[in-house]
């Protein structure tokens, strides 16, 4: 890349890029992880997914990057490998994390959350239900038994209604995983740029329906083929996103049952018989949406 006669290195380019386009009032997603609660490759497995040289079968268990134009940064779900997604992601800063529930891929990065908070504490948004379960599960972290920088700052708080970052508007959305009650997040800049992250959904309630009516972007999980007792299918969760009228659509949360090759292969099957002008995909480590 080159800008007024000097040659950008390339390490440089992307920073570069990514200032520009957020300072022309875009807001960005970038899919952190999108593998299932064992993450791909599997331990222990010789699948063809597992050993597959292809970068976009190697999925980190699920999370998503939120940047604002106006500098706003949050995340969505802290798992086993947020250390990691972090590092690669550039992340030096979040006004806020936001969880969909408390099961261990989804909030056991939750103590790499300490180099972002040194100066002020993050607050940590999730239903009663999940704050209970952090409690307990890191409870060395609200007692008031260590000093210094061995445990992260953070602020649990009940979410209920929708929460301002900036120019962000964050806002809860209840949906089924199996018999737990936790949440899906619908993200909101101005009118009309508004993306639903639902991972870990079985089943979208009627009332939250209409509270994700119509977004720009829907990032929602599909585990496999075959059918789960708590997870949507491939075919389910395109069915959902369908429902919601969701102009682009990507599947997130995918085990090792399939390639992103196939799976791709089965989106643009369903996007044929449903006569879908937008993109649907699986998503991988690393993609970038821009709202």
């Amino acid at each position: 890349m080159r800008y007024i006669g000097i040659k950008i290195p390339a390490a440089c380019s992307r920073l570069y890029n990514r200032g520009a386009l957020l300072h022309t009032r875009y807001m960005r997603l970038t899919i952190l992880g999108s593998g299932t609660s064992h993450g791909i490759p599997v331990i222990g497995c010789r699948c063809r997914v597992c050993c597959s040289p292809d970068p976009r079968n190697q999925r980190m268990r699920s999370s998503l990057y939120i940047e604002g134009w106006a500098g706003e940064r949050a995340v969505i779900d802290t798992g086993p490998e947020f250390r990691l997604q972090a590092i690669r992601a550039g992340i030096t800063k979040l006004d806020g994390v936001f969880l969909t529930h408390a099961h261990a891929d989804h909030v056991h990065g939750l103590d790499d959350l300490r180099p972002l908070c040194f100066e002020n504490p993050i607050p940590v948004y999730g239903n009663p239900h999940t704050l209970e379960e952090l409690g307990e599960r890191f409870s060395y972290v609200f007692k008031d038994t260590q000093k210094g920088g061995g445990k992260p700052r953070i602020t649990p708080i009940a979410a209920s209604q929708p929460i301002p970052i900036g120019s962000i508007t964050v806002t809860p959305i209840p949906v089924k995983h199996g018999i737990l009650d936790i949440l899906g997040w619908k993200i909101s800049e101005q009118p009309g740029v508004t993306a639903v992250y639902l991972t870990d959904t079985s089943n979208i309630p009627d009332a939250s329906l209409q509270l994700i009516h119509r977004p720009e972007v829907a990032v929602i999980g599909g585990l496999r083929v075959r059918p789960h007792e708590t997870h949507f299918s491939f075919l389910e969760a395109l069915e959902a996103a369908v429902r919601i009228r969701a102009q682009r659509i990507y599947l997130t949360h995918i085990c090792h049952d399939h390639s992103h090759q196939e799976i791709e292969e089965f989106c643009r099957r369903f996007q044929e018989e449903q006569g879908i002008t937008g993109p649907v995909q699986p998503a991988y480590d690393g993609l970038e949406l821009i709202l």
